[in-house]
């Protein structure tokens, strides 16, 4: 009864979610992760909890190159036929730890600044430019990412390959740079660790998991408190309330974050007015 009231409380937390800016209908979160990491599948993960039963929108699945060729902004309707939710999950193509493969680095910066239009098709060997067809050239606050998701599969941190480790730490500069709030979602981790697999509510109370998290703060270069474990919807043909939960919460982390941006934006332009 508790869990059912805990899931009801959430997902009204984010339908009746407001951007702090105006101008901004909704939120958007980009989703940046290795191939087959679960970008696609926490999208249908959050789908599926509004929708009441498992859904697969966005393709997702296993591969050992991204299934995910195109920039794909997805919104979550509350319920089937229910207004589109204030936030908007961005998809990209998987990081690949090999050069001229996966998502480009520089086409991230497109996509952070708002440029990139939606279901562009990712070329590696040439990114987004100017000329391009549907390139935003004045693109508004609305346009912009307010907050950067990097999807990291539970079972495979330790073997993060080097290289991949390199492309996460320019993307992180690039965020950086730009002032947008970033946390990790720590997928499979039922995967990772037995006892999460037996009971989903073993979480927080497995010292593998806290490990885990730990490892990634500093592979990632993130604060502790920033990273979020989750558990996709992937062969289950039921939802599980525990999963709603822990998928519902890191919405609510991201709205949280999203409001850092707005805020630190409006703390930005009040100090240019000042200078003025």
């Amino acid at each position: 009864m508790f869990l059912c009231r805990k899931r009801a409380e959430l997902m009204e937390s984010i339908r009746t979610y407001k951007p702090t800016v105006s101008s901004v209908p909704q939120a958007r979160v980009l989703l940046i992760g290795q191939v087959g990491a679960g970008k696609s599948s926490f999208f249908n993960a959050i789908n599926s909890v509004f929708r009441g039963h498992v859904t697969s929108q966005a393709i997702a699945g296993s591969s050992s190159t991204s299934l995910t060729t195109q920039f794909r902004t997805y919104s979550v309707k509350a319920g089937r036929e229910g207004k589109p939710l204030p936030i908007i999950l961005c998809d990209t193509m998987g990081l690949e730890d090999s050069k001229g493969a996966g998502l480009d680095v520089e086409d991230i910066s497109s996509i952070l600044k708002g440029h990139m239009p939606n279901c562009y098709q990712f070329n590696p060997a040439a990114p987004l430019h100017a000329e391009t067809h549907g390139y935003q050239k004045s693109p508004a606050v609305k346009d912009k990412i307010h907050c950067v998701a990097y999807v990291v599969d539970a079972s495979k941190v330790s073997i993060m390959p080097p290289k991949l480790e390199e492309k996460m730490e320019a993307i992180r500069r690039k965020v950086n740079l730009l002032g947008i709030p970033q946390l990790v979602l720590l997928t499979k981790v039922d995967e990772a660790c037995p006892l999460v697999k037996d009971d989903l509510r073993n979480i927080y109370k497995s010292g593998y998991i806290k490990d885990l998290m730990q490892e990634v703060s500093v592979r990632v270069g993130v604060p502790l408190s920033c990273v979020v474990p989750v558990k996709n919807y992937s062969g289950e043909l039921e939802l599980d309330l525990n999963a709603d939960i822990l998928l519902l919460s890191a919405v609510i982390q991201m709205l949280r974050f999203v409001d850092n941006y707005f805020d630190d934006l409006s703390d930005r332009l009040s100090s240019a007015e000042c200078k003025d």
